[in-house]
């Protein structure tokens, strides 16, 4: 199973107000294991960011006068997601300003899902926690993910962020690192360790001289102390 974690930082909350997004972060799985394949890239938004915006993220309008317009990485972002299942915290955010940057481009493909599904990270956590609250600070704290690093918002921080939540949400490292063949070898060692071969008893049996002997003895013993418990057991 592929999976793009996926996070976006924008210019302001609603592209129906003509803020565009300014960041793309993603990583892959490959079987709930990170590959190490990532897709990265800053946007030159073509206009002002919101201070509440600028806030959150940090990323100004210089640092971006010379990065890329979201049309000459389009192709490139849909090749990297294609196919795959996106897992996005509060996905309705991020597939909405995608699917408006590629409407601006007049993509041929109108939105993002028509080449990829999506696992919505939030209701996820809403299902299983609900009623608490579930923002991305909040469900690394509940599962103990070290988001020490993360003073501002970055797109691919945030999805190295998420990767470790949602893996730990929907139960966490699948593969330990012990394949059936280690574990069977490891079972038999275990059986060698434990099952020893030792030596056949050696069993001496009293002769007839000595067993009148015994006898002897035990009378002896009964005459002097009135009963013999070897004799009563």
């Amino acid at each position: 199973m592929r999976q793009i974690v996926l996070d976006t930082e924008t210019t302001g909350l609603d592209p129906r107000q003509g803020h565009r997004v300014i960041e793309i972060g993603a990583l892959e799985l490959i079987d709930r294991q990170p590959t190490g394949r990532q897709y990265h890239v800053y946007l030159n938004p073509e206009r002002e960011i919101e201070q509440g915006a600028l806030e959150v993220h940090g990323i100004t309008e210089e640092f971006l006068r010379d990065k890329p317009l979201f049309a000459e990485i389009a192709d490139d972002l849909l090749t990297f997601a294609d196919g795959a299942e996106l897992v996005i915290h509060n996905a309705p955010f991020d597939i909405g300003f995608i699917d408006n940057e590629l409407s601006l481009v007049n993509h041929q493909h109108a939105s993002i899902t028509e080449i990829a599904t999506v696992l919505d990270t939030l209701e996820l956590a809403r299902d299983l926690h609900p009623g608490q609250r579930n923002n991305l600070d909040a469900l690394c704290k509940r599962y103990e993910v070290d988001n020490t690093s993360r003073t501002l918002h970055g797109a691919l921080l945030d999805a190295e962020i998420l990767t470790d939540v949602y893996l730990a949400m929907t139960g966490g490292q699948v593969d330990l690192g012990l394949s059936l063949e280690e574990s069977d070898s490891r079972e038999d060692d275990d059986e060698a360790h434990h099952h020893v071969d030792h030596p056949e008893l050696l069993v001496l049996r009293a002769s007839d001289e000595e067993l009148v002997q015994h006898e002897l003895r035990l009378e002896d013993i009964e005459k002097q102390t009135g009963h013999v418990v070897y004799r009563e057991m």
